[in-house]
C-alpha cells in the first residue's frame, strides 16, 4: 500500500525541495496556489491535488508546508474554520517556512488540541542549495514526531539538527539569518566601497576568495555583485520579512540589535526602490542611492544623518517596527 506524504507550497524553495523528495522515491501528493508550479514535480511522478483539503485527505500522516507567511498557513490549514480539526487530526504538520515564533507556538497548541502533531522544520539555504539537496534543517517538536520527520528530509538536507521544543527551530533559524543578513549587507558595502575607489571588483572577489573571510555565501554573492546579476536566490522582500521577524524577537527578549536595525532600513529601501523580487545582494542599490544622496547634499551636512541625529533615527526606526 502506497503511503503518501503531502507537500504544500512550491515556490522558489518549495519546488526544488519537493522535486528532490519525488526523485528520491517519496510518494508525494502536492498542491500549489499557482498550478503551473506543480508541473515539474508532477513530471517527477508526484500526484497533484485539486486543493489543500485533498492533500490532507490523501496523506497518510506527514504534510510538509513551505508557505510564504502566516496568512497562507492559516488558509491552507483552514484555521479558524470548522475544517481545521478534520484536516489536521491524525496528521503531523511540518512547518518549513518562516513565521514569528509566537505564531508557531500558538499553531502547535491548536494542532495538538485538534488531535494532530506538529514539527517546526525551517531550513537554512537559498535556491541553489535547495536544488542540490544541500539545505541545513532545524527541527523542533515532540521527539517522536521529529524522529518520524527527520528521515524524510534526507533528500532535501545535507544535515539536520534537533532544536528542542517549539519554537526552538525558528529561533535558531533567526539566529542564523541574523548572521546571513548582516554578512551579505557587509559584503555588498565592501564591493560598493571598492567600486567608488576605482578598484577592480573582480580583484576584490579573488582576494576575498583566497583569504580567511571566504565562505560559501561570499563565493555565491561576490560574483553576483561583480556582474550585477541579481537573479533571485533569496529575494530581498523575503529578507526584509525575515529581518522584521528577527527584530521583533529581539525586542521581545529586550536585546539590542544595532546591525540588524540598519540592515532593516537598507532592505526596506531596496524593496521601496522596486528590487524586492531580486536577490538579497540587490541591497547594493540602497547603498548606491545613499551615496548619491549624500553627494547632492550641501557641504557640511552629515551624510549619515539623513536629516536627523543618529539617536533620533534609531528611535524612529524602532517605532516604525512596532
Amino acid at each position: 500500500m502506497v503511503r503518501y506524504v503531502g507537500f504544500v507550497g512550491l515556490g522558489v524553495m518549495g519546488q526544488p525541495m519537493a522535486l528532490n523528495l519525488a526523485r528520491a522515491g517519496t510518494p508525494l501528493v502536492v498542491w500549489n496556489r499557482t498550478p503551473g508550479r506543480c508541473e515539474p514535480v508532477s513530471a517527477a511522478e508526484a500526484e497533484v491535488a485539486a486543493d489543500p483539503a485533498e492533500v490532507f485527505d490523501r496523506a497518510d500522516d506527514i504534510v510538509f508546508l513551505m508557505l510564504a507567511d502566516e496568512t497562507a498557513m492559516d488558509a491552507v490549514l483552514g484555521r479558524g474554520t470548522a475544517d481545521f480539526a478534520a484536516r489536521v487530526a491524525g496528521h503531523t504538520v511540518v512547518h518549513m517556512g518562516t513565521t514569528s515564533a509566537e505564531y508557531s507556538a500558538g499553531l502547535q497548541d491548536d494542532i495538538r488540541a485538534a488531535g494532530g502533531r506538529y514539527v517546526e522544520a525551517p531550513v537554512s539555504g537559498s535556491r541553489l542549495p535547495a536544488e542540490q539537496g544541500e539545505l541545513v534543517g532545524m527541527l523542533a517538536g515532540d521527539a517522536d514526531a521529529v524522529d518520524a520527520v527527520r528521515p524524510l528530509l534526507a533528500p532535501v538536507c545535507r544535515e539536520t539538527f534537533g532544536c528542542g521544543a517549539v519554537p526552538g527551530a525558528l529561533l535558531m533559524k533567526f539566529s542564523v539569518n541574523l548572521f546571513l543578513i548582516t554578512l551579505v549587507t557587509g559584503l555588498a558595502e565592501a564591493f560598493h566601497f571598492a567600486d567608488r575607489h576605482g578598484l577592480d571588483q573582480r580583484l576584490l572577489r579573488d582576494v576575498l576568495d583566497a583569504g580567511p573571510m571566504a565562505s560559501s555565501v561570499s563565493r555565491v554573492k561576490g560574483p553576483k555583485l561583480v556582474t550585477r546579476d541579481f537573479t533571485v536566490q533569496a529575494a530581498a522582500a523575503d529578507v526584509l520579512k525575515n529581518n522584521r521577524l528577527i527584530a521583533e524577537a529581539a525586542r521581545e527578549a529586550g536585546l539590542a540589535s544595532p546591525l540588524l536595525d540598519i540592515c532593516h532600513a537598507l532592505f526596506a529601501e531596496t524593496v521601496a526602490q522596486g528590487h524586492g523580487g531580486e536577490d538579497m545582494a540587490a541591497v547594493l542599490h540602497a547603498l548606491e542611492t545613499r551615496t548619491e544622496d549624500a553627494a547632492r547634499r550641501p557641504t557640511g551636512r552629515r551624510p549619515e544623518s539623513r536629516g536627523a541625529p543618529a539617536a533620533d533615527r534609531q528611535s524612529d526606526h524602532r517605532n516604525s517596527l512596532r
